[in-house]
């Protein structure tokens, strides 16, 4: 029913300021095999992954990021402290998948930057990458490539202006208290399922 929910998105970039992308595993529910952030998924109803106001929710969300990465990368812990994470903004998106399956979110967007190891699970990613922006820039040209889209919505609006300020200046991007809307979604590249 597109029911509205709490998610989150991480942008996880290493010292060469390259960011981690994943190809999301074939056995997937919603947008199967298609390239997107490092990690995307939900907090659960827990202690420790919920919060009525928004810092508690923000603290929220980077913990459910940390257990993200390690289930879906294999990336520990103490490669990711939870304090590391940076809170930048919410968007709220709404974006079909199959005609049955899809997503309304109001997404929480998080950037780390860390060296990791990378321990994938094949059961949720079915490839990864280290991109720089002009990389990235030069896969979305591609037509046999396939993006999410929230990935390809926050890439056109936001990715590159943060991108530019991730050594410098990425602190007047951090901790927006209101919501994006953002409804009108690009499609999934290059044809949505």
């Amino acid at each position: 029913k597109g029911l509205l929910h709490r998610a989150f998105s991480v942008f996880l970039f290493d010292s060469k300021n390259r960011l981690l992308l994943q190809q999301r595993a074939s056995e997937k529910i919603t947008f199967p095999d298609m390239w997107t952030n490092t990690c995307c998924s939900h907090p659960l109803g827990i202690p420790g992954e919920t919060g009525a106001e928004l810092d508690a929710a923000v603290q929220g969300v980077r913990r459910a990021a940390q257990r993200k990465l390690d289930q879906e990368l294999g990336i520990r812990a103490a490669q990711v402290p939870v304090e590391k994470f940076d809170f930048l903004t919410r968007i709220h998106y709404k974006a079909p998948s199959d005609g049955k399956w899809g997503e309304h979110e109001i997404d929480y967007i998080l950037f780390i930057k860390a060296d990791v190891d990378l321990h994938v699970n094949p059961n949720e990613v079915r490839d990864t990458r280290y991109v720089s922006e002009e990389d990235l820039k030069t896969m979305f040209k591609n037509d046999t490539l396939k993006f999410t889209p929230w990935f390809k919505l926050i890439c056109e609006s936001m990715l590159f202006e943060w991108w530019k300020h991730l050594d410098s200046g990425l602190e007047k991007y951090k901790g927006e208290r209101g919501i994006r809307r953002m409804l009108e979604v690009p499609q999934a590249l290059p044809d949505a399922a």
